[in-house]
């Protein structure tokens, strides 16, 4: 996929204020620090479109952004560890929580992994719960340029067993860097072969007509 245009769109605290859902939406989480706007500013090739901070927790509500006019990419807040109340991160908690479930038109959930560390109880438990709602959802493995690629492979392999120990059938996964660009092909191409199918979608919820 080439990137000809990516443009913030608008922001919202709650999913029911969010854009109609006329076209198809590709959703990017992970857990607080993971480097997930680095990778967004990677992915549509324009530096500072996401902010970035050192400060975990920098996003606090549901961003859109449109790509290409022609599908849109949301950039989620992060859960886990953030310097904000208790109180705030329950709300971004049910905010993201309601998004994920209720959003007609998200077609695909990229969730972001720390390459460097082991397997977290907390991303485990939150891709359980995207199983247990089926939700579809992808695996990024980020920051791969802070270590070798056999580090890398072994973490990789790390979370793999983890959740070999409650899937089935393992999701697909995606090893990248922000800085070299890595897995970038490989994400939009991802995205270019699941825009098609929102149009059966939509059209289907469209032309549902409800009993008398």
């Amino acid at each position: 996929m080439n990137i000809k245009s990516a443009e913030f769109l608008i922001s919202n605290s709650t999913y029911k204020k969010c854009p109609e859902p006329t076209k198809p939406e590709f959703a990017f989480i992970g857990r607080s620090n993971v480097g997930k706007s680095s990778l967004i500013n990677m992915l549509v090739n324009k530096k500072g479109m996401a902010k970035t901070s050192s400060s975990p927790g920098k996003t606090q509500l549901i961003n859109h952004f449109e790509i290409n006019s022609s599908w849109w990419l949301v950039d989620l807040p992060g859960y886990g560890y953030a310097k904000t109340s208790q109180k705030n991160r329950k709300q971004w908690g049910k905010m993201i929580t309601s998004y994920i479930t209720q959003r007609e038109n998200l077609m695909l959930l990229f969730v972001l992994i720390d390459s460097r560390i082991s397997p977290q109880k907390i991303d485990l438990e939150f891709i359980s719960f995207l199983g247990e709602n089926g939700i579809p959802f992808q695996i990024v493995f980020t920051k791969t340029d802070k270590q070798g690629p056999k580090v890398t492979e072994a973490k990789a392999e790390d979370f793999n067993k983890a959740l070999s120990e409650t899937w089935d059938e393992l999701p697909k996964m995606h090893l990248t860097s922000s800085i070299h660009s890595k897995g970038r092909e490989d994400i939009l191409d991802e995205i270019e072969h699941i825009i098609p199918l929102f149009e059966p979608i939509i059209n289907k919820k469209n032309n549902q007509i409800n009993p008398i």
